[in-house]
This record gives C-alpha cells, structure tokens and sequence, in this order.
C-alpha cells in the first residue's frame, strides 16, 4: 500500500519531535559543536550564563547607589530610576538589534539562531562590564 504525502509528512514530524529530546539529553562538547542543534544548545548556554551574570553585576550597581547619590537631582530615588530607566532602554536595544536585525542578515538561514544568540551574549558583556566599571571597581 502506498504512504500518502500526509502519512510521510505526520511521521518525519514525530520523528523530529521524539529526537530532539533525545538529542538535547545528550552530552554535547561546546568546543566542538557541529550540527546546528549542537551550536544553538552552545550558544543559547553562553547567553543564559552572559544573562545570569548581568543581572547578579545589575543588582550590586543597585545596591552600589545609595554610596554614590549625593544630592538633588543625584539622590539616591532619581539615580535609581535613572539607572533603571537606563537599563530598560538598553535591553530593547539589545534584543531590537539581535532578535530584530540581525536576523534579517540571515534571511531565515540555520545560522540565524547562533548569530542572534552571539551578538546578544556580546552585547550582554558588555552591558555588565560597563556596570562594573561605573558600579562595582570605582
């Protein structure tokens, strides 16, 4: 009996759906990443630790204020704020810049995920080394 293009279809999707799991259990060694699905898990673990890091860097300049605010308009509430306000502005860059246009680079390409993710790792070090700098190693 001939396989209909539905009955082909429906299988290579359950096929590709009880595989990843499988795959993302797996060991994957970074260095030498080389499917896509081995280079996006990398680079998404690059983001997620770039991230945990500037939010940790992002409370202790929080926290660093209060020492630095002197006076109006410098006091501890406006500097907050500002810094907040700062902060906000500077994830929608981010994520316009990464998620947004770098991805129109790639025209739907299978590189798309690990250059969206690389330059929002990059951008996020960054963003944490100027808090630092400006924050924390004063």
């Amino acid at each position: 009996m001939p396989t209909s293009r539905s009955t082909f279809i429906a299988l290579a999707l359950v096929m590709v759906a009880t595989a990843a799991p499988a795959m993302a259990g797996a060991k994957i060694n970074c260095t030498n990443a080389s499917s896509t699905f081995e280079m996006n898990h990398c680079a998404e673990l690059d983001f997620s630790a770039a991230d945990a890091k500037l939010n940790s860097v992002y409370k202790r300049a929080l926290a660093a204020v209060p020492d630095m605010a002197v006076e109006k308009p410098y006091d501890t509430k406006s500097w907050l704020a500002a810094l907040r306000e700062s902060q906000r502005a500077w994830v929608a860059f981010r994520d316009a810049e990464c998620k947004n246009h770098v991805a129109m680079l790639w025209t739907g390409g299978t590189g798309a995920t690990v250059d969206i993710l690389g330059c929002m790792t990059e951008k996020t070090q960054a963003r944490s080394k100027e808090l630092i700098d400006r924050y924390i190693d004063r």
